[in-house]
């Protein structure tokens, strides 16, 4: 098993930062990995889902990309499975794929994904897209408060939420989504605010998203701390 190493520094990271890229085709592999390298990325390759995960085990990427259509395990499935370990709470994931239709990219963002880009690929748009995102979830000076109510903690700088001491797994945009709304509590967010700033402006989501979203967090913790504004949007009210 051979990853391949660099010494270049990414950007915004004082090493390199780990990107996994799972696609069974070598020439996609091959440009991609090319073009990531240039940028100063930290490499990783697998060529099929199964392989995908085992390789996500072992390098533990910061992001990793996914091809929709793979054999042994879909990206879809990858997807879904990274987002049920708590291993890859922080890993970014973005989702390749040759469909364009709605449906495909409203369920890969639904399962976890944080961005999705249709092929044919072009490279310096796939950087500037990942690069965004990490851009993204860097915390700002001051906004790494851990929040805290009636038992609940929110902590940002972990990824992690406790309910009176048990913690629970949430996959990255859900917990984004809680910590967003936690950190304003009883403040109503437009649905506009939430894609904005859980998904951004280069993403297209639709209200379904949010909701699918919020309905998971309230299954996952056991507790109905997200109001739905009727016709607006929502609040932390817990």
């Amino acid at each position: 098993m051979c990853f391949i190493r660099i010494t270049f520094v990414a950007i915004m990271a004082d090493a390199p930062l780990k990107i996994l890229i799972a696609d069974d085709e070598p020439d996609i592999i091959e440009i991609i990995s090319f073009h990531l390298m240039k940028a100063g990325f930290d490499i990783a390759t697998a060529r099929d889902g199964s392989e995908a995960i085992e390789k996500a085990k072992q390098f533990e990427p910061d992001c990793i990309i996914l091809d929709v259509m793979m054999p042994k395990r879909t990206g879809f499935e990858v997807c879904e499975y990274l987002r049920s370990n708590s291993q890859f709470d922080k890993t970014l994931i973005v989702l390749l794929t040759a469909l364009n239709d709605e449906a495909s990219h409203i369920k890969g963002l639904e399962l976890g994904g944080d961005d999705f880009v249709t092929k044919p690929i072009s490279p310096k748009v796939l950087i500037s897209r990942i690069t965004a995102l990490f851009r993204r979830i860097q915390p700002a000076a001051g906004d790494s408060k851990i929040v805290t109510a009636n038992g609940l903690t929110i902590d940002p700088a972990q990824y992690r939420t406790a309910l009176n001491g048990v913690q629970y797994v949430l996959a990255k945009k859900e917990f984004e989504l809680l910590y967003l709304l936690a950190a304003q509590k009883g403040r109503v967010f437009l649905r506009n605010e939430i894609l904005s700033q859980v998904w951004g402006n280069d993403v297209i989501v639709g209200d379904r998203t949010i909701d699918v979203h919020i309905r998971k967090i309230r299954a996952k913790l056991g507790i109905d701390c997200i109001t739905t504004v009727k016709g607006v949007g929502y609040k932390f009210d817990y």
